[in-house]
C-alpha cells in the first residue's frame, strides 16, 4: 500500500469500507490503517513521466469554463426516473450534467482581450457594437448629428451605446476605453467642421474621420468584416 503524505497531517477522513454504498467515516493513520510507503504522489509536475507512453508531463495555466460529467442511472434509479423502450421493458434513464459558466467564460475572454487601458471585447461578444461619443452636447449641430446617426445605426440593426453625459472628452475617451466596445465614435465641433465622424476601433491605435454620409456604411463594414 502506498499512500500520499498528506495523510500525516489529515485527520478524520472518509474512506470507503470495501462495502457497496458504505464509507467510514473519521478515519485516522496510522490507527486506523496502514501503508507499506509515504510519498508524494497525489501532486503532478511538469516533466513527470507518464507510466503508460513514457511521455513527459507538460503544465499550462487554464481556467475551467464548462464541463461534461456523466452521471450514469444512479440517480435516476434513486429518483425511479424510468422510460419503456420499444419492447415494453423498463429502464433506468442515462443521466449527464452539462454545464457552461457563462461568468467564467466572460473572464477568460476579457483576461485574453485587454490592455492597461481596460476591455477589449471581441466584437462576437461585445455588449455593443458601438460606443457614440458626442462631445460639447451643449452645440446644437453636435446634439443633432448624433441623435440623427444614432437613429441611424438603431435602424439598422446595429447596438450602440449613446454616451450622452455631461462630461470632458478625456472623462468619454478613457470610459470608452475602459469599457472595451469594439468601435468608438466621436461626433465634436471639430469633426462637423470637416461634416465628418471619427471612428476609433478599440483594437487600433489610430483614428480616422469618415465623411458623415458614409458614416453608417463604413460601420456597417467594420462589424461584418
Amino acid at each position: 500500500v502506498i499512500a500520499d503524505d498528506s495523510i500525516t497531517s489529515a485527520t478524520n477522513l472518509i474512506a470507503g469500507a470495501n462495502k457497496p454504498d458504505t464509507h467510514l467515516r473519521n478515519v485516522n493513520y496510522p490507527r486506523d490503517f496502514k501503508v507499506d510507503l509515504i510519498t508524494d504522489i497525489a501532486r503532478a509536475r511538469a516533466g513527470d513521466g507518464c507510466p503508460k507512453c513514457g511521455g513527459k508531463l507538460l503544465s499550462i495555466h487554464g481556467i475551467e469554463v464548462g464541463h461534461t460529467f456523466k452521471l450514469g442511472t444512479f440517480i435516476s434509479q434513486k429518483l425511479g426516473a424510468f422510460f419503456i423502450d420499444a419492447n415494453g421493458v423498463s429502464h433506468p434513464i442515462v443521466m449527464g450534467s452539462y454545464g457552461i459558466g457563462l461568468g467564467r467564460l466572460l473572464a477568460a475572454a476579457i483576461e485574453q482581450n485587454h490592455d492597461d487601458k481596460g476591455i477589449i471585447w471581441p466584437l462576437a461578444i461585445a455588449p455593443y457594437h458601438i460606443y457614440l461619443c458626442p462631445l460639447y452636447l451643449e452645440n446644437p449641430q453636435v446634439a443633432a448629428t448624433a441623435e440623427n446617426l444614432y437613429a441611424d445605426l438603431i435602424s439598422q440593426g446595429l447596438e450602440v451605446l449613446f454616451d450622452d453625459r455631461d462630461e470632458s472628452p478625456g472623462v468619454k475617451f478613457n470610459d470608452a476605453d475602459l469599457l472595451g466596445i469594439p468601435i468608438r465614435v466621436t461626433v465634436s465641433p471639430r469633426t462637423l467642421e470637416t461634416n465628418s465622424i471619427e471612428i476609433k476601433q478599440r483594437s487600433e491605435k489610430e483614428s480616422q474621420l469618415v465623411p458623415l454620409e458614409e458614416a453608417v456604411t463604413r460601420l456597417k463594414e467594420l462589424i461584418r468584416d
